[in-house]
C-alpha cells in the first residue's frame, strides 16, 4: 500500500510541471476569451437592434411635420431595411468580407439617421414635439450604448487575438482549438479620422 502511495507521489511530481505549463499555455484562457468575444458581439447586435426598432416611430413623427422631406425619409427607411435584412453568417466574426458589409450597412444607417435628425432645425414644430424629443433622446442614448458595446467588443477581440497569436498560447490554440480563428474588429471611418474644421 505504501509503495502505491510513493509511486503516486512520483507521478504527481513528474506531472506537476506539465500541468503548470499547460495552465500557462492558455488551455482554459483561449475558450474563456472566445466566449467573452461572443458575449460582447451579442451586446453589439442588441444595441444595433434597439436602434433599428426606434427608427419606424421616428420616421412617422418626422413625416407628420416634414412631408416634403420624402427623400430623407426614404433613405432612412431603406438603410434600416438593408441593415435589418442582412443575413449574418455564423462565421461573421472571422469573415472579413461579411464583417465589413455589416459594418458598412450600420454606418450607412447612422449617416441617414443623422440627416433625419438634422431636419429638426428646419421645422420648429418638429423641434418642440414631445414624441420627437422623446425618440431623439432614446436614440441618443442608444447611440451611446452602441459606442460602449463596440468599445467592449474591440477590447475583447484584442485580448482574444493577442492570446491566439502569441506564444505559447498560439501552440495550444493550434493543437487544441484549431477551429478558432482571429476575430474581426471595427474600423474607424475616413470621416471620423478627419479633424473638424473650426470656422469663426
Amino acid at each position: 500500500m505504501r509503495a502505491r502511495g510513493v509511486e503516486f507521489a512520483r507521478v504527481m511530481v513528474l506531472l506537476a510541471p506539465a500541468l503548470v505549463v499547460l495552465a500557462g499555455c492558455g488551455v482554459n484562457k483561449i475558450p474563456t476569451l472566445d466566449e467573452q468575444v461572443k458575449a460582447a458581439w451579442s451586446q453589439v447586435l442588441n444595441e444595433y437592434q434597439r436602434r433599428a426598432d426606434l427608427i419606424p416611430n421616428l420616421v412617422r413623427v418626422v413625416a407628420a411635420y416634414a412631408h416634403q422631406e420624402q427623400t430623407v425619409l426614404t433613405q432612412v427607411t431603406q438603410a434600416r431595411a438593408k441593415a435589418v435584412q442582412l443575413q449574418i453568417p455564423a462565421d461573421i466574426l472571422s469573415n472579413p468580407q461579411a464583417f465589413h458589409e455589416f459594418e458598412q450597412r450600420q454606418a450607412a444607417l447612422g449617416t441617414s439617421l443623422s440627416r433625419l435628425l438634422a431636419l429638426r432645425e428646419s421645422y420648429p414644430a418638429l423641434k418642440s414635439n414631445q414624441n420627437f424629443l422623446a425618440l431623439q433622446s432614446q436614440l441618443e442614448g442608444t447611440e451611446n450604448r452602441i459606442a460602449v458595446a463596440r468599445r467592449d467588443y474591440i477590447i475583447a477581440v484584442q485580448n482574444y487575438n493577442i492570446e491566439l497569436r502569441t506564444l505559447p498560447s498560439a501552440w495550444t490554440a493550434e493543437l487544441l482549438y484549431p477551429k478558432l480563428k482571429v476575430r474581426q474588429t471595427f474600423t474607424v471611418s475616413a470621416q471620423a479620422e478627419e479633424v473638424p474644421a473650426v470656422k469663426f
